[in-house]
C-alpha cells in the first residue's frame, strides 16, 4: 500500500513542472553568488586553506588522521596512519587477526571511554551491547513498516530521530544519561538498518521481507550478518571481515564532514539523537559516505566501456572520458581516488584491499578487483595529464575498495553507505560526549555579505515576471 500511495505522491502534473522550471531559472539569476567580487577576503570556502588542509577549529584527544606533514609551513607528502586515542588501528586489526577474535566492540569502548578495556571490561560492555540490542516495543511497527523508505539512510536518520520518543530521559543532559543514550545507538543502528532494508525491499522492489531478532552471544559484525540474511548462516571468516570493516569505518577525526556535522550541532545545547540524526544525514551524501556506492556505479561504466580490461591505455583513455563528463554519471569525478588529509596512500585502503585480494579469487571476483587496482595505479596520471594540481598527491581512499568487499560478502548495495554509518556511530557518540564535556561555545562561522542594500517594493508596485 505504501509502496502505491509514495509513487503517487511523487507524481507532478505538468503544469507544475513547468511552473518549478521556471522559478528555478529565475531564482539563478538573483541569487548566484559573486565569487570575484569578494575575492582579496579571506575566505575559507569548505573551510579549507589555501592549501587544502583543513581550517583548525578545536583540539581532540579522540583519533588523529596523518596523511603529510608540514615543513617550514610546506604541505609535504607523506604515508597515511590512522588512530584510535593515539593507537595505530593497524596494530589493532593485527592483534585482532593475530587472536582470531572480534574487535569492533573494543574499539567502541576505546573510543567512547577513552582507554582499553581489560577483558572483563570488554565482556561486561559487549554484554551490555548485547542487551541493549533488542528495539523498544512497538518501533519496528511503528516507525519502520508503517514508514518505509527508499533509502536507508534517511530511514536510519528518522529512526534515530524517533527513539527520542521512546527515551524517558531523551532530554537530560547528564554525561552518565548521553553515555547511556550512545551506547544504545551504537548497539541499536544495526537491527534499524537491517529492518529497515526488509520494508524497503517489500514496499519498493516487491520482495519478500522477513524479520529475525538479533541473537545472543554473538559480536555486532555477527549478529549483522545472522539477522541479514534468510538462513541465518555465515562463516567465520565472513563476520571478521565485515569486523575489520567496521573497525576501519569507525571513526576518522572531527573535520570529517559527517563528524563535524554532529559536533557543530552538538554545540548548540540540542539533544544526542538531533545531533546523531544530522551526522546521519551528512554521510548519505556521495562526497562523503556514499562514495562506496558511486565507486561501484563508477566500476559498471568502466567493465562496459573498457573491452580489454587489461589494456591499461584504453582504461587511461576511459577515465579521462569520465574526466571531461563525457562517460560516467556526468560528474566528471573518478570516485575513490583523493582525500582531503591522505597524500601518498590511506591505510584503511590498504587494509581491506590486502583482505579483498584473497576473497577476490575465492569469490571469481579477480576481474573487477583488477579494474579497480587499475584505476588506483592510473587515475593519478590521468589527473595530471588533465591539469590538476594535486594529482601527484592523490591516492586511492577506502572508498575505492569498500564497496566490492560488501559485495564479495553478498551485502546488498543498498548498505553500503548504512553500514559505513553503522559502524561511525561510535565515533559520533564519542566527538559528541567531548563536545559536551569539554566545549561551552555555539559553532558560528561567518559569511560574506553580498545583494544589498535594497529598497522595499509594495506589492502593487512590483513587475510581474513572466516567460516569454
Amino acid at each position: 500500500m505504501a509502496y502505491y500511495r509514495n509513487q503517487f505522491q511523487n507524481e507532478r502534473s505538468p503544469a507544475l513542472n513547468e511552473r518549478l522550471k521556471f522559478y528555478c531559472e529565475e531564482c539563478r539569476k538573483k541569487i548566484s553568488v559573486d565569487f570575484e567580487a569578494a575575492k582579496g577576503r579571506d575566505i575559507k570556502y569548505g573551510l579549507r586553506n589555501s592549501d587544502g588542509t583543513g581550517v583548525l577549529v578545536g583540539v581532540t584527544q579522540i583519533s588523529d588522521v596523518h596523511g603529510y606533514n608540514l615543513v617550514d609551513g610546506v604541505k609535504t607528502p607523506d604515508e597515511g596512519r590512522l588512530f584510535y586515542r593515539g593507537i595505530d588501528v593497524s596494530k589493532i586489526i593485527e592483534s585482532c587477526s593475530e587472536e582470531n577474535r572480534f574487535g569492533f566492540e573494543e574499539v567502541a569502548f576505546l573510543l567512547l571511554f577513552g582507554y582499553l578495556p581489560s577483558a572483563r571490561q570488554l565482556e561486561s560492555f559487549s554484554g551490555v551491547m548485547e542487551e541493549v540490542r533488542e528495539l523498544p516495543f512497538g518501533f519496528v511497527e511503528d516507525q519502520i513498516i508503517k514508514a518505509p523508505s527508499p533509502d536507508i539512510m534517511n530511514k536510519l536518520a528518522s529512526c534515530v530521530l524517533a527513539l527520542y520518543s521512546y527515551d524517558d530521559h531523551a532530554e537530560d543532559k547528564t554525561m552518565e544519561n548521553i553515555f547511556r543514550q550512545c551506547i544504545e545507538l551504537t548497539a541499536r543502528v544495526s537491527p534499524i538498518m537491517v529492518n529497515a532494508y526488509q520494508v524497503k525491499k517489500r514496499y519498493y522492489d516487491h520482495a519478500s521481507l522477513f524479520f529475525h531478532p538479533p541473537e545472543t552471544g554473538l559480536s555486532t559484525a555477527e549478529n549483522i550478518l545472522s539477522i541479514m540474511r534468510m538462513d541465518r548462516k555465515f562463516t567465520r571468516e565472513e563476520a571478521l571481515l565485515l569486523d575489520t570493516m567496521m573497525i576501519l569505518h569507525a571513526e576518522h577525526g572531527g573535520g570529517n564532514n559527517s563528524t563535524f556535522a554532529c559536533r557543530l550541532v552538538t554545540s548548540s545545547g540540542t539533544d544526542t539523537y538531533s545531533a546523531i540524526a544530522a551526522a546521519i544525514g551528512a554521510l548519505k551524501g556521495p562526497r562523503h559516505g556514499g562514495a562506496n556506492r558511486k565507486v561501484m556505479e563508477m566500476l559498471d561504466y568502466i567493465r562496459e566501456g573498457v573491452r580489454d580490461h587489461s589494456d591499461d591505455e584504453e582504461i587511461k583513455a576511459f577515465l579521462k572520458k569520465i574526466l571531461e563528463k563525457r562517460a560516467g554519471d556526468g560528474s566528471g569525478l573518478i570516485y575513490g581516488i583523493g582525500h582531503a588529509v591522505y597524500t601518498k596512500s590511506d591505510p584503511r585502503a590498504q587494509i581491506i584491499k590486502a583482505h579483498a585480494i584473497p576473497l577476490a579469487k575465492e569469490k571469481r571476483d579477480k576481474d573487477d578487483l583488477g579494474l579497480l587496482c587499475a584505476v588506483e595505479r592510473l587515475a593519478p596520471e590521468v589527473l595530471v595529464s588533465k591539469g590538476s594540481k594535486r594529482a601527484e598527491s592523490m591516492c586511492a581512499n577506502f572508498d575505492l575498495f569498500s564497496g566490492i568487499v560488501y559485495r564479495m560478502l553478498n551485502i546488498p548495495e543498498e548498505l553500503y553507505t548504512p553500514l559505513f554509518a553503522v559502524s561511525r556511530m561510535a565515533g559520533w557518540c564519542a566527538h559528541l560526549i567531548e563536545e559536551v564535556m569539554n566545549y561551552r561555545r555555539i559553532m558560528r562561522p561567518a559569511f560574506v555579505s553580498q545583494g544589498g542594500p535594497n529598497d522595499y517594493i509594495p506589492l502593487e508596485k512590483r513587475k510581474d515576471i513572466r516567460r516569454t
